[in-house]
């Protein structure tokens, strides 16, 4: 009688909650002792990337280990704003004061000086709320070592159906290295495990005493001292609802932009050049540009600062700062091309 609680349409839905759960990677920075300093997102931060095709291998644990993925390619496009809740959220799930916003998707957090927690989780097509038990997703500050459990409980919510749910977060920086990645290196790299353990229950079961499914997810992310978000991550989410002959699992990895845009083996240099570089008040294209309209520029940590139509052959750059930049140029093909400059 319990499927009138958890319909199918339910479980897809939280299929896609699993994976948003750690879709906000970048909430953990990569350095060896993890600062709220320097890791905790605030309202304006955005965070280019993109997902990665193949399998991320996770396998290799301690401290002085390599992660070897060096086969993952570039994926699509996928990008993340951090922007302040709304009365109307901050009211519904008290407590928040920044929520992260990808592809539709919002998550809310609870930051305070000694942890970052998650309040709510939004989709298109369902809420779940912790307001009853916020999860804690870190303590600071944290190092190799770092392990925390923390209990997190709410209410689940959609058209089709409704519950609650109720389980812990466990969180270790299980394993420090190297990173390789495509065709790039990261040394002294911290991984950040997330494993969260929730049974599902009916509404009516306040006293949790007949759990009816459960979500179990596990997620890693991988950071270097350099860079405030993610350089990879990857998901992996379980829904089993035996009621229902439901056993699901869902995938999903993505990696910082600034990993695929400095591989730069792709650009044939004889064809295509910018120039001068180091560029002090504009940089102009050469070579075969025909099929290219757009440049947007990165930091060196994938945010975007500028986006320019390049048909006119060069782009203004005087207004950026001195420092190190991607340039990613594009076309209506659907190709792109990236290369390093220096800003002078």
């Amino acid at each position: 009688m319990y499927a009138i609680f958890l319909s199918l349409a339910k479980i897809n839905l939280m299929k896609k909650t699993i994976l948003l759960l750690w879709a906000g990677c970048g909430l953990l920075s990569a350095q060896t002792t993890i600062t709220k300093a320097f890791n905790d997102p605030v309202v304006g931060d955005a965070v280019n990337g993109y997902t990665v095709n193949g399998t991320v291998d996770n396998s290799a644990t301690g401290n002085g280990v390599t992660f070897m993925n060096t086969g993952l390619t570039q994926g699509t496009a996928s990008n993340t704003t951090y922007a302040a809740p709304t009365a109307t959220e901050i009211s519904t799930f008290p407590g928040s004061n920044i929520k992260m916003v990808a592809t539709g998707n919002t998550i809310l957090y609870k930051s305070s000086a000694t942890k970052l927690e998650i309040t709510g989780v939004v989709t298109p097509d369902a809420t779940l709320n912790f307001s009853a038990d916020n999860g804690t997703f870190i303590t600071y500050p944290a190092a190799f070592g770092h392990s925390e459990t923390d209990n997190a409980r709410g209410t689940f919510s959609s058209t089709a159906a409704s519950g609650l749910f109720k389980g812990t977060i466990t969180t270790t920086a299980d394993a420090y290295g190297t990173l390789l990645i495509g065709s790039k290196t990261y040394t002294n790299v911290i991984r950040i495990k997330s494993v969260q353990n929730f049974n599902l229950y009916a509404s009516f079961d306040v006293i949790y005493s007949n759990p009816i499914g459960t979500i179990i997810n596990t997620a890693y992310s991988y950071y270097d001292a350099t860079h405030k978000f993610a350089l990879l991550s990857s998901t992996n989410g379980n829904i089993n609802v035996p009621l229902l002959s439901i056993n699901q699992t869902t995938n999903g990895a993505q990696a910082l932009a600034e990993v695929y845009l400095a591989a730069i083996d792709t650009v044939k240099k004889e064809s295509f050049r910018i120039y001068p570089n180091p560029a002090q008040d504009f940089i102009e294209f050469r070579g075969n540009t025909g099929k290219y309209s757009t440049a947007h520029v990165y930091t060196l940590d994938g945010r975007l600062i500028k986006t320019a139509d390049i048909t006119s052959g060069r782009i203004q750059v005087s207004e950026l700062p001195q420092a190190n930049y991607f340039i990613e140029i594009s076309g209506k093909e659907g190709k792109s091309e990236a290369m390093k400059f220096i800003k002078k």
